[in-house]
């Protein structure tokens, strides 16, 4: 009889499951990047108006007949609109971002100077909206009737707020009636308070909606039973098991919530005056500034894919369920 050979020490591979499940996953995000690019590409050049005429200041440049033809030729806007295209994807795959229009400098450079403002306000807003979710969840479920029927109410309210109203309200508040707060972002902590409340009061509607139903259905399953048998406090299981359970819904949701709130991001930089990817983006599609706009619709599908891993691997840990799918 041949015995096994003992496989201590070895190094272990991945499970086919999951390297299946990598590639899928990188895959995805290949497509989702090129799918951005290639949108927004076209979209833009729907847009009515002169390419060359943007580039050179808009229709108030007053530029002359030969300046344009330059600019046509300088930017290849002369080409037909497939080798326009495909110079373009050409361009991506070096990591060329090109140059802005309207800015006059590298768009990597631009959007460098403005991404971290953006992804601070999307991870507090993010992190202030699991708070508010949970502590609304779990009061109303703990609650009784009363709480429930409140917190099923702020949770719809919050939910249905539009951002621009929401930051005019925060405003005359906080600002105007108490003077606790700017009105405007300020460099400091203060300067985000405002800004992140307003972003994550709406999506903390959503995931309070989510958690409360999720939570309702952890607490009666058998797990919960077999944790009061074994005698632990009804406060134990509900921070240890309960709560463990039903936020596993609500973090596969994270993915999608952070790109709402970059996308929310553009109304909320632009009331508060506040500097980031969703002001720059406004100004540059305004000024039709292709290659910026371009460029940080590819920077958000980006940063999206990569939360959305995140959250699925988050996901993954939670709930080892997930994990044998794969496998």
């Amino acid at each position: 009889m041949t015995l096994p050979v003992p496989t201590t020490g070895a190094r272990r591979r991945p499970a086919p499951g999951n390297r299946r499940w990598l590639l899928l996953r990188a895959g995805g995000v290949v497509f989702v990047l090129w799918a951005a690019a290639t949108i927004t590409f076209f979209a833009l050049r729907l847009v009515p108006g002169d390419p060359a005429q943007a580039i050179l200041g808009g229709p108030g440049s007053q530029a002359g007949p030969e300046a344009l033809e330059q600019v046509r030729r300088e930017y290849g806007l002369d080409q037909p609109l497939v080798v326009q295209y495909l110079t373009y994807l050409g361009r991506l795959l070096t990591g060329d971002l090109g140059q802005s229009y309207s800015l006059h400098e590298p768009v990597a450079t631009a959007i460098g100077e403005q991404f971290g403002a953006t992804l601070t306000l999307a991870l507090c807003s993010l992190a202030l909206a699991w708070a508010l979710a949970c502590a609304l969840a779990a009061w109303s479920v703990r609650g009784g009737r009363v709480a429930w029927a409140i917190g099923s109410g702020l949770e719809l309210v919050a939910a249905a707020v539009p951002h621009f109203w929401l930051a005019t309200v925060l405003i005359l508040f906080f600002s105007l009636t108490l003077g606790v707060l700017p009105p405007v972002s300020v460099p400091g902590p203060l300067g985000i308070v405002l800004p992140a409340l307003t972003l994550a009061i709406p999506l903390a509607g959503f995931l309070g909606q989510v958690m409360r139903e999720s939570l309702l259905t952890a607490m009666e399953s058998p797990f919960v039973t077999t944790a009061r048998a074994r005698g632990e406090s009804e406060v134990r299981i509900f921070w240890r098991h309960t709560l463990r359970h039903a936020a596993i819904p609500a973090v596969g949701l994270s993915g999608w919530a952070f790109g709402s709130l970059i996308s929310g991001a553009v109304v909320v930089e632009a009331v508060f005056a506040r500097q980031g990817l969703g002001r720059s983006l406004l100004s540059a599609v305004q000024l039709r500034d292709v290659t910026l706009v371009t460029g940080i619709v590819l920077v958000v599908a980006l940063a999206y894919t990569v939360m959305t891993l995140l959250t699925d691997l988050a996901d993954r840990a939670i709930d080892p369920r997930t994990r044998a799918v794969t496998q």
